[in-house]
């Protein structure tokens, strides 16, 4: 169905139509004004008999079905328009530019690479010159070129083509590439093109842009950590008062997982096939018989700085793409995880967010200091990882051979690795901003001694005083319990006197465990995760 709305006028009620024939009956609405409207969202059946409409509702105004230019106000993806800003960094990566760079680099450096098979006597071995001119031919890819590329493409409606047909019309005029042209793609399919840049488009974008701002959000939750590593929190299991841990080690529980899962990230090997049509260097064969074929493709592979695929049909078969964008999303959701409970803690009072001038937290309400930055990373966490799962499940499953439900796809990479990257740095935004409000902790802690009938009864059963928990939670369980009530009961226990002393002592300030060492030692911990090195 279509719907059509009418603007007309600030004083006119505003209608929704859905398309005709629906009836829709006015009686206040003037004559002068429907002779001014332009609007085609009028709905058929007006009383005003003077309009014989009976063209179909869409409510769009002929005025507004022009061709709008593409810019930060109509891009149709955010990450596009309003965070354009935030992540632009992938843009030299993962956009269609990134993709035609890196084609450019694969099918230049074949035929480089051919120019070093002895056998391949075509194609001798270039000066010194012919080398450096197709090197800046990479180099100095610039946006201009991208786009003669597009423009060759709007001809060849084939994205690969256009590459190797570009390249042709920039090399023609160089004395020694120019009696080679028709080496460049030569024996290739374009997917040993595509796959290979794709895997360089994602090394890339990993290496230069996503793996160091999650580095950059693990150190940040381990200064919080060592920061905050003595500083006493109620626990919460099941959202009730659970025994007391510390502020720095709940943290530290966050910059562990995540390191854990940034190194199983850093440690996925990008592969990359080069066997022709169907995975069986069939044309190769055919021009060249006498050559080694699955070695020379697994020399140019590794070369790129890739690892080598020798079993493939048409296409790599994306198996490792699927590990790496799983890998991804289990970090997003770790770091879900650590959004949650902060937002959590920041309604709790435990952590303040400083302000800035001019900021507004609420249309309405004029105190609010929303958790925003702790919000907009969940939220862009949630659309990331519906793209990389889909990514993850989709890539693998090819048709026989191969079919093109991978190419568009594999398009959308860069739509998870950018909200992802959107969502790491609002939660640093978010960090930054917090402050810890120890009076609001010791308040939750002073009124919770309930928490001391753990470590009471469990020194009980040591020394064999019977029913020890049963006691405990007539105590405890459902009553209010304070200091008082607390230490009468650890006095009437037949217990060793420096156990009974070291029970009176006890508080929930100061019954963390090793709460506060194990956060100390998070870096460390880290440390050795990875061998001794980050941080």
């Amino acid at each position: 169905m279509e719907l059509g709305t009418c603007f007309n006028g600030s004083n006119v009620n505003k209608k929704l139509f859905f398309s005709a024939p629906i009836i829709q009956k006015s009686n206040f609405l003037p004559c002068s004004w429907f002779k001014n409207c332009s609007c085609r969202a009028i709905a058929k059946g007006s009383t005003i008999s003077s309009l014989k409409i009976q063209e179909k509702v869409t409510g769009m105004s002929s005025n507004h079905s022009q061709d709008l230019e593409l810019s930060s106000l109509t891009a149709l993806c955010p990450l596009d328009g309003r965070y354009w800003g935030k992540v632009k960094e992938l843009a030299p990566f993962m956009s269609e530019y990134g993709l035609i760079h890196f084609r450019i680099l694969v099918e230049v450096k074949w035929l480089i690479k051919m120019s070093q098979i002895p056998q391949i006597v075509e194609v001798p071995s270039f000066s010194e010159g012919a080398r450096t001119f197709l090197q800046e031919l990479i180099d100095g890819f610039s946006m201009d070129d991208a786009l003669e590329v597009k423009k060759i493409e709007r001809v060849t409606n084939h994205d690969v083509k256009a590459v190797e047909y570009f390249l042709k019309q920039r090399c023609q005029s160089h004395p020694e590439i120019s009696k080679v042209l028709e080496f460049f793609h030569f024996a290739c399919t374009s997917e040993d093109i595509n796959n290979l840049a794709h895997a360089l488009m994602l090394k890339g974008a990993l290496n230069t842009v996503i793996l160091p701002v999650m580095d950059e959000l693990i150190k940040a939750i381990c200064e919080m950590a060592t920061t905050h590593s003595s500083v006493p929190m109620l626990s919460r299991t099941h959202g009730q008062p659970a025994s007391p841990t510390t502020l720095g080690k709940e943290m530290a529980i966050f910059a562990y997982r995540l390191s854990r899962e940034r190194k199983e990230i850093s440690q996925i090997e990008m592969l990359g096939k080069f066997a022709g049509a169907v995975g069986n260097y069939n044309a190769h064969l055919s021009a060249y018989p006498e050559i080694n074929w699955p070695q020379i493709a697994e020399e140019f592979v590794m070369s790129l700085g890739l690892e080598f695929n020798p079993y493939v049909p048409q296409i790599e078969t994306h198996d490792y793409m699927a590990k790496l964008f799983h890998s991804i999303v289990q970090f997003n959701n770790i770091l879900v995880d650590f959004d949650r409970d902060v937002w959590g803690y920041i309604s709790l009072g435990y952590f303040k967010q400083t302000t800035k001038a001019g900021e507004i937290g609420s249309s309405t309400m004029p105190h609010k200091v929303n958790p925003i930055d702790f919000e907009n990373s969940e939220g862009n966490l949630g659309v990331a990882n519906g793209d990389l799962s889909h990514l993850s499940t989709k890539l693998p499953i090819s048709r026989w051979q191969r079919d093109l439900t991978d190419s568009t796809v594999l398009r959308n990479m860069g739509v998870g690795l950018g909200h992802s990257l959107l969502a790491y740095r609002s939660a640093l935004q978010g960090i930054k901003k917090l402050q810890v409000n120890e009076a609001a902790l010791t308040e939750d802690l002073d009124k919770t001694w309930e928490v001391l009938a753990e470590p009471i009864q469990t020194v009980m059963r040591r020394y064999g005083v019977p029913e020890p928990y049963e006691k405990l939670k007539e105590l405890t369980r459902g009553r209010a319990v304070n200091k008082e009530s607390i230490r009468e009961f650890i006095q009437k226990l037949d217990i060793p006197v420096d156990a009974k002393t070291s029970l009176l002592n006890l508080t929930p300030h100061t019954y963390v465990g090793a709460a506060a060492e194990l956060a100390n030692n998070v870096n460390q911990a880290i440390n050795l995760l990875n061998g001794g090195h980050i941080f």
